[in-house]
């Protein structure tokens, strides 16, 4: 069972990556490229799992994970960047009591 799911998920997983990659180029707008890069990187995420089940290792898991946290904070970047031009703020907010 596992050996006839395995191909099918990978072949899914290649043709939605392939999709998003379309959407990726189209845009038509700059948040819909970063959606689609998110989802371009989770679709990736989720062939390493495959691919960890397929070779029975724990190293591709591992993988996963710090792909997942680079993935977040790339996208929370990115977004950040976009909406507000910047990604750390020069200068904090002034108290409102003067301090």
């Amino acid at each position: 069972m596992i050996d006839t799911a395995i191909p099918i998920s990978l072949g899914l997983f290649a043709l939605a990556m392939v999709l998003t990659f379309l959407r990726l180029m189209q845009g038509p707008d700059v948040l819909d490229r970063i959606l689609a890069l998110d989802t371009l990187y989770t679709l990736a995420l989720a062939v390493v799992i495959v691919l960890g089940i397929l070779f029975r290792t724990d190293v591709f898991f591992e993988v996963a994970l710090v792909m997942a946290l680079l993935g977040f904070v790339a996208t929370v970047v990115a977004v950040r960047y976009v909406s507000r031009g910047d990604v750390i703020e020069a200068d904090p907010p002034a108290d409102s009591h003067g301090h």
